[in-house]
């Protein structure tokens, strides 16, 4: 009878980017240079992006076109809309172009913009109230804050997610830099972290991988100094002042 053998280790899969091994749990990407494949970790796969290194993942959804979902309208968009309805609805009354019986008469002059302003007070009697109902619920502000917005809008939360899952929870710090604007996060385990930095000036640009290493002596004083956390998906949020 032949024998057969066993495996039970994990196979050593090791970035072609930064040449580290791969974590069990980590989810890698692949990537095309000169038609070879290439092997990359989820944290340095802006760095392959911009070599210009082609994902697999998107050449395969090239014809695909995700429809953007709509974002919820606020209060004061909803004041702003109600207004141009208001104005908008003489001229739709008649734009016809001929007399009814039932149609709803244009106000001109004074009785216009005395309706106008009545209606103005109504809405922002509404808008009032609205607020009202958020008295008590303090909205996130500040340069921290909004760096932690911008840093949740790209993709390296679903990163740290994933280290998360085969590391635990990670230490997370947010300080502002003596650049105006500017403002540091960094990421932390026991075997890894990562620094980031966001330009909250510069929304656009979204947040940058400046630094990674693998002992926390690298860090400094400051960085290990915890004011942050991450949730379940990877997001970080400020901790919530006691």
């Amino acid at each position: 009878m032949n024998s057969k053998t066993i495996v039970t280790s994990h196979p050593d899969i090791a970035c072609d980017v930064c040449e580290r091994r791969l974590l069990r749990g980590e989810q890698p990407e692949t990537f095309l240079v000169a038609g070879a494949s290439r092997t990359v970790c989820e944290l340095c796969v802006p760095r392959a992006a911009h070599q210009g290194w082609k994902r697999v993942s998107d050449l395969d959804a090239a014809a695909v076109t995700l429809a953007r979902p709509r974002r919820a309208r606020g209060i004061f968009d909803r004041f702003r809309a109600a207004g141009r309805a208001h104005w908008a609805e003489p001229e739709a009354a008649n734009e016809n172009g001929a007399a009814n019986d039932d149609a709803v008469p244009v106000r001109r002059g004074g009785d216009r913009a005395d309706d106008g302003a009545a209606r103005e007070r109504d809405l922002a009697a509404e808008v009032e109230h609205e607020l009202s109902e958020l008295d008590g619920v303090e909205a996130p502000a500040g340069p921290l804050a909004r760096a932690l917005e911008i840093f949740n809008a790209t993709e390296y939360p679903r990163r740290i997610g994933g280290v998360a899952r085969s590391l635990g929870a990670p230490e997370v710090s947010v300080r502002e830099l003596d650049v105006s604007g500017v403002v540091a996060i960094v990421v932390a385990w026991e075997l890894c972290w990562y620094r980031y930095r966001v330009d909250i000036d510069d929304p656009a640009a979204g947040a940058e991988l400046v630094a990674q290493g693998t002992e926390l002596h690298e860090l400094e004083r400051e960085e290990r100094d915890v004011n942050a956390m991450a949730d379940d998906h990877g997001a970080l949020n400020l901790h919530a002042l006691s």
